[in-house]
């Protein structure tokens, strides 16, 4: 009998770090290979951890709520034979081993140092470095290689710990007042509650910082008179009730948004920085932001382009079902090319919608309300709906983003134009 080290593989899309959400086995075990032994929160998705071999759980190392780290022991199996408890790491111990939904990565600008959160301990070289200051040696000599004395560098890891992203925050001068101490400010016991940032919404405030701090963000704002948009949806819903389905006004933005990406490609494209390359994507994944109750998510319409109103009706509300409880999967939330967010029915009119990286636009649709115009030198009341396009200055100039927004005007104010284009 041998002892077999579990390291956690990376289960999707780079990730460095995922939550352990649910426990399926305890110390003492007998497993199967390929047996689930956890439920884990990624950044888009709960996914299970499968076992690797066949034997007993000697030991776990994970406990649910914990954030664990790819490359970590998570785990040590009794196995039949010599076991691999001498290798060095996940990396020669389990490459090939479907432990769990394997999800390739397409996101030009993932940046993951799988390294910085493995482990505390260093070698005695290292922790000679500056003030006992908390960071991974691969850290260290990322600080030396740029001429940063890491002692002056605010650590944002886990217990104060530098990590390689804030190296490169203080070389952009965002760290220069890293020893001032905060203001002490105290509170009456039970004023305040403290929850921990875990799971999706931990995701998404990673995500935003990442998008922001990537993309030059600008918004146009527009208002559309949709009055022969609602008369053609009204149309509609009588056939879509027949078949079952809940027609909204999606589908047709959609349809719209193809048309005018086909005609302005770079608002459907990504930027490799790498490579010094725009990349024109000549598909059309239509992602949608959609609210849960641990944040939003982003289901993607795979190929909308050639899907039909009533189709796209049907996977729109298939997917936000879904998303809200959790349940799609990994692949069902990658490969987007353009995103659009509808809080239309909050009744919200403008807001500022933040890039999904690596993509460079996106969509907010506001809602719909009636407001007094001026057609012909007469005042009309007219169902106005409100738009917000934001883009990524680096790769769209103003006047590609403002002429989109008209064309996408253009195609809903006069939807008989939009079935004209439609295939």
């Amino acid at each position: 009998m041998g002892l077999y080290e579990f390291h956690l593989p990376d289960v999707g899309e780079g990730m460095h770090e995922v939550e352990i959400v649910k426990l399926l086995v305890k110390e003492g075990d007998k497993i199967e290979e390929f047996d689930t032994l956890a439920e884990v929160q990624t950044d888009k998705a709960v996914v299970e951890l499968a076992s690797p071999v066949s034997g007993v759980v000697k030991s776990l190392n994970i406990k649910e709520g914990d954030i664990a780290i790819v490359d970590s022991v998570v785990a040590t199996f009794e196995v039949e034979g010599e076991g691999n408890q001498s290798e060095p790491s996940a990396a020669e111990s389990v490459p090939s081993q479907p432990t769990a939904t394997e999800v390739p990565s397409d996101s030009a600008t993932a940046r993951l140092d799988q390294t910085e959160e493995k482990s505390v301990v260093e070698t005695e070289s290292e922790t000679t470095d500056k003030k006992n200051v908390s960071a991974m040696p691969s850290v260290r000599k990322y600080a030396r290689e740029q001429g940063i004395d890491i002692s002056q560098v605010t650590g944002s890891g886990k217990h104060g710990r530098v990590l390689r992203d804030d190296i490169d925050s203080y070389l952009q001068g965002g760290a220069k007042q890293a020893k001032a101490q905060p203001t002490s400010v105290s509170y009456e016991p039970g004023t305040e509650e403290r929850i921990p940032l875990r799971g999706i919404r931990r995701t998404i405030a990673k995500r935003m910082v990442e998008s922001k701090q990537t993309s030059p963000h600008v918004t146009f704002f527009d208002e559309f008179d949709v009055n022969e948009l609602i008369a053609l949806r009204k149309a509609g819903k009588a056939i879509a009730e027949t078949r079952g389905t809940k027609l909204s006004y999606l589908p047709f933005i959609i349809k719209a948004v193809i048309t005018a990406l086909k005609e302005y490609p770079t608002l459907n494209a990504s930027i490799d920085i790498e490579n010094n390359e725009i990349v024109i994507k000549h598909f059309y994944n239509i992602g949608l932001a959609a609210a849960t109750d641990q944040g939003l998510t982003v289901p993607v319409l795979h190929n909308a382009d050639q899907k039909t109103i009533f189709e796209l009706a049907d996977e729109i509300n298939d997917k936000a079902s879904r998303a809200r409880e959790l349940k799609l999967s990994p692949d069902e939330m990658r490969g987007g090319t353009f995103t659009i967010s509808n809080i239309g029915g909050y009744g919200t009119q403008f807001f500022t919608p933040i890039i999904n990286q690596p993509e460079v636009a996106i969509l907010g649709v506001g809602t719909i309300k009636e407001k007094p115009v001026v057609i012909d030198g007469e005042i009309k009341v007219r169902s106005l709906m409100f738009m917000s396009l934001t883009f990524d200055h680096r790769l769209i100039d103003g006047d590609v983003a403002a002429r989109f927004l008209n064309r996408l005007k253009q195609l809903l104010e006069h939807p008989n134009l939009l079935m004209m284009e439609m295939r």
